[in-house]
């Protein structure tokens, strides 16, 4: 009875999505939710700030980012069971994707506060829908590892899919880790990378990795990047050639584990049969 009644006056946690470009792209909910509650938790508190001003919202901004984190958290738990309301934003879309975050809901849900989502764009959605890939089953990836085995555990990982793959990209490496992709045996499949989505220079170039290669090679994009590339199509591969395939990058010097997934994401193979065909 006593939890339950901790519970009842403890606050609420609002996870809020902001616009990501068009300042248009801000749902009437989510202005009188921030109006509402008692402190906003901004990534970049002098971000938010520009667009608090321009909906009229006076609440206070609380700096809240991967930085200071940890140490926060605790604290606004402590203000969320004392029966304070919160609001949690990132600098655009939507937070806890490839944004800070996590730490807080988890720990605000562990402790019985209730979080409350309040849906808005997001990045990885607008570029997906308006790619033409299919776009029923996909997996973010997020911003891959700049390098290591990481980054070459999650490039095999994209490449073996046989749905879409969404993944964030910082402008100056788009060239390369498309290069990468198609290094890796993506080369040919569809994809789209969309910049600047909802702003002045919305842009959305489409076209084989391996083109778009070419083009952002010559060409750095400018602005916030997403992008999007089409699951593999398995080609029916009989079992030689997919033992002499193994073969050859075995004499490359290659891992079972790289040969199992360069298998799987060339020549189609199913997932069992590249393993053992890896381990031969």
């Amino acid at each position: 009875m006593e939890a339950d009644l901790n519970q009842s006056k403890a606050g609420t946690l609002y996870v809020v999505s902001t616009p990501i470009g068009n300042m248009g792209d801000f749902s009437f909910r989510a202005v009188e939710t921030l109006r509402s509650v008692t402190a906003i938790l901004a990534e970049d508190t002098r971000h938010s700030r520009h667009l608090l001003e321009r909906y009229e919202i006076d609440t206070p901004l609380v700096a809240y980012h991967e930085h200071n984190e940890a140490k926060t958290t605790p604290r606004l738990v402590e203000r969320l069971m004392g029966g304070e309301s919160l609001a949690l934003v990132s600098d655009a879309g939507t937070p806890l994707l490839s944004d800070p975050g996590a730490r807080l809901v988890h720990a605000a849900i562990e402790a019985g506060v209730q979080v409350s989502p309040v849906p808005g764009a997001s990045a990885l959605l607008a570029a997906l829908v308006a790619s033409g890939l299919e776009a029923d089953r996909f997996t973010f990836f997020g911003f891959l590892a700049r390098k290591g085995p990481d980054r070459r555990s999650a490039i095999d990982e994209l490449v073996a899919l046989r749905h879409a793959a969404v993944l964030y990209e910082a402008p100056a490496r788009v060239g390369a880790t498309l290069a990468e992709l198609a290094d890796a045996g993506a080369g040919d499949r569809a994809a789209v990378v969309a910049r600047e989505l909802t702003k002045q220079y919305e842009e959305l170039r489409r076209g084989t990795v391996a083109q778009l290669v070419a083009y952002y090679g010559q060409t750095p994009p400018r602005g916030e990047v997403v992008i999007v590339i089409a699951g593999q199509v398995p080609t029916g591969a009989s079992e030689d050639q997919l033992r002499a395939r193994a073969m050859a990058l075995r004499a490359e010097g290659r891992s079972a584990r790289d040969i199992a997934a360069a298998l799987s994401a060339e020549l189609g193979a199913p997932r069992n049969l590249a393993y053992r065909l890896a381990h031969e």
